[in-house]
């Protein structure tokens, strides 16, 4: 696939297509297997509460809750509960079926936009993504050290560019402080609805974050000594923004325990706007040898 079939499959995979009244159906991705990426379930579960509230009240937060994992070869169908529409705010519930059984449900808030007073934390000062690798880059510098199945991962077309700014496992297994920073951005263009790129972040915001939290601990998805899963998610979008545009994620974890790992994360623009941030608790279960 080229890049424009690229970006037109996830413009489709975002953008939901409604059934009936309230209810939206959300596409696979093309060639996807296994269990559902969960940033997935949570664009198309925003994007589906987005297409029931007027376009002036954009979506400004959404708090999700992962129940199941779901099929990546199948469609999932989304109800919305349309619970209220004031002057100001709307807000939605959204509960994600497959096989006739939920596997997340969502929370939206909407909000008219209005003036108020300002402020916000400085954008980090990194390295510019142009002077940084991409990780199917670095996969390929490290193929005889990587695993097959990894290689075969970072080398599928994607949608989302992400360059690290510090090579995260299994790229660099060197025990640091629990923080991550990756530039990232859609491959191409993509249409101007705003809707759009707010379902796009979303759709990123799942990606690195908990493993922010295994950064510590030299750990790795697909290691065969952890298993892991997304337990919830949070995501507050304070401004426009393009998603196709490079934006700045920055992630830390102030806590790890219980077999569950609590991260953090913060967009940035380019040119310093804080658009986003995301919070998450994820699953890092030890898996004990049989004896």
């Amino acid at each position: 696939m080229d890049v424009n079939e690229i970006l037109d499959a996830f413009v489709k995979v975002l953008d939901v297509e409604p059934v009936e009244a309230n209810f939206f159906r959300g596409l696979p991705q093309p060639g996807a297997k296994g269990r559902t990426f969960g940033g997935q379930v949570i664009a198309q579960a925003l994007m589906s509460a987005i297409k029931t509230v007027e376009p002036d009240k954009p979506a400004h937060s959404l708090h999700a809750y992962f129940m199941r994992g779901g099929d990546a070869t199948a469609p999932v169908l989304y109800r919305v509960e349309r619970d209220r529409d004031g002057r100001s705010f709307a807000t939605r519930r959204v509960i994600a079926i497959q096989n006739g059984q939920p596997i997340l449900n969502l929370a939206a808030s909407f909000h008219h936009v209005e003036d108020g007073w300002s402020h916000q934390d400085p954008l980090p000062d990194v390295p510019p993504p142009e002077d940084l690798p991409d990780e199917t880059e670095l996969g390929e510098r490290m193929a005889d050290q990587l695993p097959e199945e990894t290689l075969e991962f970072l080398r599928r077309p994607k949608p989302v560019e992400i360059r690290p700014v510090i090579p995260r496992p299994p790229f660099d297994r060197s025990p640091r402080p629990p923080v991550q920073r990756v530039w990232i951005r859609a491959v191409g263009p993509m249409p101007d609805d705003p809707a759009l790129h707010r379902a796009g972040l979303a759709f990123a915001s799942d990606f690195a974050l908990m493993g922010t939290a295994m950064v510590p601990h030299a750990l790795a998805f697909g290691d065969p000594d952890i298993m892991t899963a997304s337990l919830d998610h949070a995501l507050w979008l304070h401004e426009d923004f393009r998603f196709d545009d490079w934006l700045l994620y920055d992630m830390d974890s102030p806590w790890s325990g219980g077999a569950r790992g609590l991260n953090r994360g913060r967009f940035f623009t380019r040119d310093g706007r804080l658009v986003a941030e995301a919070v998450q608790e994820g699953l890092m279960r030890p898996i004990r040898p049989r004896t």
